[in-house]
């Protein structure tokens, strides 16, 4: 691994908490915080760097599995706390954040480029039961990533960045019937299936084949859930879906779910498919 090497890892994607980084061995970002400022610096050391060699946290909605530890981030820590206008009075209002935000919000216009430290960050409304939900595009060293942990219902801007990303953050959240069948009360269950909810591995599945293209190169299955998804079923389900439309995975693009606590492996993300293990 390289300075001049763009680094993807997960320290975590499910409903207990979401934290992602982004960048090169020297420096880099979050994209949420989700889980506890102290398991964040772990990671982050674990790969050789510290909360000095980040320039900021992009924050995607105001949910506590997103949240969890901007306060102690942003106030503590004095990283630069990124997001609308609307999700940062969301994150005000939420009782999860013990440290309110007071001197490290910082604001963008959803559907406005902006720039951070060379990279080119774009964002999209996406469907969910927050505040306001957005999905990063985030261009840089020459790579295009996409990012949506939540959605209920995808939208065209959304496919249409999908159709042109070489590294896709996607969710692929239930499988109906497990859901359908499991515990969970009948409010929660249509909750979840709602258009404002969280996507299934099928409508996953779905809108990779519909929107794959030869530069599409390596996708991360995000926020699985725990009671209604299982990491084989939601990537053979996906698979399943590729192979149906002719798309290899592992030959034509390399497709793997994130662990929902644990964190994941250095990943690379350049021209090249990630190769299956």
């Amino acid at each position: 691994m390289t300075d001049n090497q763009l680094i993807f890892r997960s320290f975590a994607s499910g409903s207990s908490g979401n934290c992602y980084f982004l960048g090169t061995s020297k420096w880099g970002i979050l994209i949420d915080a989700g889980i506890s400022a102290r398991t964040i610096q772990r990671d982050l050391r674990e790969m050789g760097l510290d909360y000095g060699n980040i320039m900021g946290v992009l924050v995607t909605h105001d949910h506590a599995d997103h949240i969890r530890a901007v306060g102690t981030l942003g106030e503590r820590v004095h990283l630069p706390i990124y997001s609308t206008r609307d999700i940062h009075n969301g994150i005000d209002r939420n009782y999860g954040v013990r440290e309110k935000l007071r001197t490290s919000q910082r604001y963008f216009e959803k559907g406005v480029e902006w720039e951070l430290n060379g990279m080119r960050i774009n964002t999209f409304g996406v469907s969910h039961d927050s505040t306001e939900c957005v999905g990063y595009v985030i261009d840089f060293m020459g790579q295009r990533i996409l990012i949506v942990t939540d959605c209920g219902q995808p939208n065209a801007t959304m496919e249409m960045y999908l159709s042109t990303a070489n590294h896709v953050i996607i969710e692929a959240n239930h499988d109906e019937q497990m859901l359908l069948n499991g515990p969970y009360p009948t409010y929660l269950k249509e909750r979840i299936l709602s258009p404002k909810g969280h996507q299934s591995n099928i409508i996953c599945g779905q809108l990779l084949a519909k929107n794959w293209h030869t530069d599409m190169r390596n996708v991360f299955l995000c926020h699985l859930s725990h009671e209604n998804n299982d990491p084989d079923l939601a990537l053979n389900t996906i698979k399943d879906i590729l192979l149906e439309e002719g798309i290899m995975p592992g030959e034509d693009v390399f497709v793997t779910p994130l662990d929902r606590t644990k964190a994941s492996p250095i990943y690379i993300l350049n021209d090249q498919i990630i190769k299956q293990k």
